[in-house]
């Protein structure tokens, strides 16, 4: 009866760490559909890229760091043209 037992015990930890090992499988490869899917709606929603992002917003403050320069040199012009 023991060993009857035992070979139940093992056969059902057997079992769940086999259930364990495929429900595991079907996570990671739940995952990698769901990715997938998501970076192709990303893609067809023309969404642009974190890096593509940086380098526009750092464009847009170079040129307005430039537009203030020459504000400020066009004004200094102005007011020489004044006197």
């Amino acid at each position: 009866m023991t060993q009857t037992t035992n070979k139940l015990f093992d056969d059902f930890a057997k079992l769940m760490t086999d259930a364990a090992g495929a429900a595991e499988g079907v996570r990671r490869e739940t995952e990698t559909i769901m990715r997938a899917q998501v970076e192709k709606f990303l893609r067809d929603m023309n969404v642009v890229t974190r890096e593509d992002f940086e380098v526009v917003r750092e464009m847009a403050q170079k040129a307005r760091q430039e537009n203030e320069a020459l504000a400020a040199r066009v004004a200094a012009l102005e007011a020489q043209l004044a006197k």
